[in-house]
Parts: structure tokens; C-alpha cells; sequence
């Protein structure tokens, strides 16, 4: 995981820094960009079960697995999210990104990961049909999380924190109510 320093929560996608490791996952996430990733996400998995194209596949699995290990770091649309088309958008609109915790945005990109990569499997086997249903899961929780703010992967994070599964040190974050208010006063 990555720092939760105070500037960490301020710079939530900053590149690595002195002292840093480059794999790590921020402790909390700009939804707008998680929101905009989600748009290329819906985009790549809905060519893909409309095409069964399997080079779709690659920058999916490539995409998600980067998004776990790293954040936005290593990811061509968390980049094209954090650094460009967000901070454009929010100028012009003058809206100030919604920070939430990192981890349950984490777990819900691993979800993806396992999804995607178990489709890139499947269509290896020869099981194209079996790969579309799981890339079609994607692209319709993908919908929900860009459509709707719904992140189907963070309620099931949440689900399995209230049951004991994953303990409530994992994301301190996520019971930080003054973290979302400062950082919506913050910008």
C-alpha cells in the first residue's frame, strides 16, 4: 500500500516520489477519474463481446492488473484520466474531485483482473462464448460505476468488511468521514 501521510491524501495519483515504492495502491482515489476509467473500460469490454476480437483482451487484463499493483501509475487510461482528461474537465467546469478510500476501488479493479484475465484464459481454451459473459460482467459493473457512481466491486468490499472477512484495518479510510468533507472543501 501506498503512504497515507497527509500530502498522500492530497496528491492521491502523484507518480512515485524520493523514498516511495512503484507498486502501491493510492489511499484515496479521485471518483472522477475512477469514473472516467470506467467510460474505457465499458468501451474495450463492449468491442470485445460485440467482436470477440482477443487482442481486446490485452490491454483489459493489462489495464486492471496495472490498477491493482499500481494505481494509475502504470495504466494507460487511469493516466489518461488522472492527468488529463479530469483536471481539463474540472477546470472548465470548476468542479472539485470527490476523494474516496483507495481500497475498496483497489479490491473492485482486482475483481476486474481476475474477470478479465479468466476471459483471456477462457478464450486461450477456446471458450470465446464463456470469455464474452465474463467480459460482458465487466462491461455492465463498468456501466454502473461511470453511469451511476455504483461500484459494484467497493458494496461487495463493504459487504465482506461488515462480515469480519476483511478487517476494518485494511481501509481506516473508509470510516474517515472528515476525510471526504475536507478533501470536497480542499479541491
Amino acid at each position: 500500500m501506498a503512504s497515507t501521510t497527509a500530502d498522500t491524501h492530497h496528491r492521491p495519483t502523484a507518480g512515485p516520489r524520493r523514498g516511495h515504492s512503484l507498486i502501491g495502491f493510492p489511499p484515496v482515489v479521485n471518483e472522477d477519474a475512477a469514473r472516467t476509467v470506467a467510460v474505457g473500460v465499458v468501451g474495450l469490454s463492449v468491442a470485445f463481446v460485440a467482436t470477440g476480437s482477443p487482442w481486446l483482451l490485452t490491454p483489459l487484463v493489462y489495464g486492471f492488473w496495472a490498477r491493482v499493483l499500481a494505481g494509475p501509475r502504470f495504466s494507460p487510461l487511469g493516466l489518461l484520466a488522472t492527468k488529463l482528461i479530469v483536471p481539463r474537465l474540472s477546470a472548465r467546469a470548476g468542479l472539485r474531485g470527490r476523494l474516496v478510500p483507495g481500497p475498496p476501488k483497489r479490491f473492485a479493479q482486482g475483481i476486474g483482473a481476475a474477470l478479465s484475465t479468466s476471459g483471456a484464459l477462457l478464450v486461450a481454451a477456446g471458450l470465446p462464448t464463456a470469455a464474452r459473459v465474463l467480459i460482458a460482467a465487466i462491461a455492465g459493473a463498468a456501466l454502473a460505476e461511470a453511469a451511476l457512481g455504483f461500484c459494484l466491486g467497493c458494496v461487495i468490499f463493504g459487504r465482506l468488511m461488515a462480515a469480519g472477512i476483511i478487517p476494518e484495518t485494511v481501509c481506516d479510510a473508509c470510516n474517515d468521514l472528515s476525510l471526504r468533507s475536507s478533501a470536497t472543501a480542499r479541491g
